[in-house]
């Protein structure tokens, strides 16, 4: 399915826009490295959010972007994630920075499901899309949306390539997170509707990352972080 998607990378929307021959985008870094991401500022959605949009600010960027295969520490944040071995390790590619940044399908496909995950440091509202390349089914998961992006959503719905899917939620309806997208590529979605995990054991990195490959694959932003 990689490979498939590779050839295809030339022909995929962007999911935001963002123009990178004008903008900038900044690389977030959520690991321990990162000691000016203190627990005082991650746990507290207005300072984690005041936090982003300096980071924004002093890059002079667009956009705030990275996290795939990530172990994020920020994750205590939130009972969500906790377990005897808690989930720390980030399956997606998060897209930070305005609220109602607008959302586009990067393909065509159908509603598969959605939901409004509304538990502390969920997703929030998220939608998921089924897509097909040469009779291979695979999917994509969009968190921490709007909540007014699922209100008349119906399962089956054809969703065009480029069509409008939704917008960075407020923190009152995005899980509380400062404004982003999580986006990510899920290959197989066994039972899950409106929701699949977007973080991980560190004991179960391998099978994970095999289930949900570097989004980058479709969103070809990375190339632009610095």
């Amino acid at each position: 399915m990689i490979q498939l998607l590779q050839q295809y990378k030339h022909i995929f929307h962007p999911l935001v826009p963002f123009k990178n021959t004008k903008e900038k985008l900044v690389l977030l870094d959520f690991t321990e490295k990162n000691t000016r991401l203190t627990e005082a500022v991650f746990s507290d959605t207005g300072k984690f959010s005041e936090y982003i949009d300096l980071e924004l600010s002093m890059a002079n960027a667009a956009y705030g972007i990275g996290g795939y295969d990530e172990l994020r520490t920020l994750y205590a944040r939130s009972k969500v994630f906790d377990a005897e071995e808690p989930r720390r390790l980030h399956l997606g590619i998060d897209i930070w920075g305005k609220v109602n940044t607008p959302v586009f399908a990067p393909l065509g496909g159908v509603i598969h499901s959605f939901a409004f995950n509304d538990h502390y440091g969920d997703y929030g509202a998220t939608i998921i899309l089924q897509h097909q390349i040469k009779a291979q089914t695979f999917f994509t998961l969009y968190g921490h949306l709007s909540l007014k992006d699922i209100q008349q959503l119906k399962e089956g719905k054809f969703i065009s390539m480029g069509e409008l899917i939704g917008h960075f939620g407020e923190a009152n309806e995005n899980g509380h997170w400062p404004p982003h997208l999580h986006f990510q590529i899920i290959l197989n979605m066994g039972n899950y509707k409106g929701d699949y995990p977007g973080v991980c054991k560190w004991s179960e990195r391998d099978s994970y990352l095999q289930n949900s490959p570097d989004p980058d694959i479709i969103l070809q932003m990375m190339q632009f972080a610095k």
